[in-house]
């Protein structure tokens, strides 16, 4: 096992490096530490709710400091409508590592749901991203469409005005980033530092200017529709059945809101580890109807703390679907391979990047 994978968040959880074993004995020992982990953080939840991060978020006086120190080069780089003037080669003016470390001290806060904005980072880059058409050639994170009302105020984005937000400082601090870059980035370093695999990365997106260039509602997943829908929607955007089964693995990270989405609760116990255990979850736990006044969804039959949606449960009944879920159940480093490159694809979609863009693999912190 790479130290990659023995990377977990919340940060209390160890970081070993497991020692190269035989294929079917590291297998099985892989099987069983998750098992008992994933016992662990239940036993934690019930006791304490979802777990928390062990370190506190950034300071009120230090992002004080950070928006404060950055409103000079706002204002020296602004145009006159405003906005930052960035051009097609101006992420040459930036250093990425910088911006990847001043992410990563944005994702801690005991006051925010888990005590992580790594989810909600991950979902920002993600519905960023996921409008492309690959038959229209619109949509997708160039641009950053997802700023401008409408497309701000469409249902399935409601509450990523939290993450914009908390980007913003970094926005001003680095007045030559893109907005796209700047979403992208963020959900790599969430899913990077909450222990998932390496993404690569590369910067070039520019900034819409108008909200004419929004995309149209619809174009995201609606969470109440089954196999159908949800294939009709990642085919749009060029992906196929295995990599959408890859991309959904996403759901260990973060919980639903009933005043964002309409739907409550996390998929798992540790909704700040980028694991493995949405598809252990919904294989090995029995779900059922949540009686409740809400939209229609699951919860674990045992406890009743965990939650699975609608389109969640096609991944479990659509057999060609769950052909990959057995696979990323058994086997997490096979998902964390193919979700980096299935969701390096879906930040590119729709880019076109200067012929000289570099591509970055950042390593986690420390």
């Amino acid at each position: 096992m790479s130290p990659s994978l023995a990377r977990l968040a919340p940060r209390a959880l160890a970081r070993a490096t497991a020692r190269p074993a035989p294929a079917a004995a590291a297998t099985a020992a892989r099987a069983l530490g998750r098992q008992q982990q994933q016992q662990q953080q239940q036993r934690q939840y019930h006791h304490r709710q979802a777990p928390r991060t062990a370190k506190a978020g950034p300071s009120p006086v230090a992002i004080g400091v950070l928006a404060a120190g950055a409103l000079a080069g706002w204002y020296f780089f602004s145009s006159a409508d405003g906005e930052a003037k960035v051009t097609a080669d101006s992420w040459r003016k930036i250093d990425f590592q910088n911006v990847y470390k001043d992410i990563a001290a944005l994702l801690e806060d005991e006051d925010y749901d888990d005590g992580s904005y790594g989810p909600v980072f991950v979902r920002l880059a993600w519905h960023a991203s996921g409008t492309y058409d690959v038959r229209t050639k619109t949509g997708g994170s160039d641009g950053a469409t997802i700023r401008f009302a409408p497309e701000s105020g469409h249902g399935a984005n409601a509450g990523l005005d939290v993450a914009r937000a908390r980007l913003e400082p970094l926005k001003k601090k680095y007045p030559h980033i893109s907005y796209g870059d700047l979403y992208t980035l963020a959900g790599v370093v969430a899913v990077q530092e909450l222990g998932g695999p390496t993404i690569r990365w590369r910067p070039g997106r520019t900034d819409g200017k108008v909200a004419t260039d929004c995309t149209p509602d619809g174009r995201l997943p609606d969470a109440a529709q089954g196999a159908s829908h949800v294939r009709d929607i990642f085919y749009r955007m060029g992906f196929n059945d295995q990599e959408i089964a890859a991309l959904v693995g996403a759901h260990a990270l973060g919980r639903c809101h009933t005043t964002r989405s309409g739907y409550d609760g996390p998929w798992n116990a540790s909704p700040t580890a980028f694991t493995n255990f949405f598809y252990t979850e919904l294989l090995d736990n029995t779900w059922v109807p949540k009686k409740w006044s809400g939209p229609f969804q699951y919860v674990d039959k045992p406890s009743g703390a965990f939650m699975m949606l609608p389109a969640d449960m096609a991944f479990k009944t659509d057999p060609v679907f769950r052909t990959h879920v057995e696979r990323y159940a058994a086997d997490q480093d096979a998902f964390f391979a193919d979700f980096a490159k299935a969701f390096a694809k879906l930040l590119e979609l729709g880019v076109q990047f200067p012929a000289d863009a570099p591509v970055y693999e950042f390593k986690a912190l420390d």
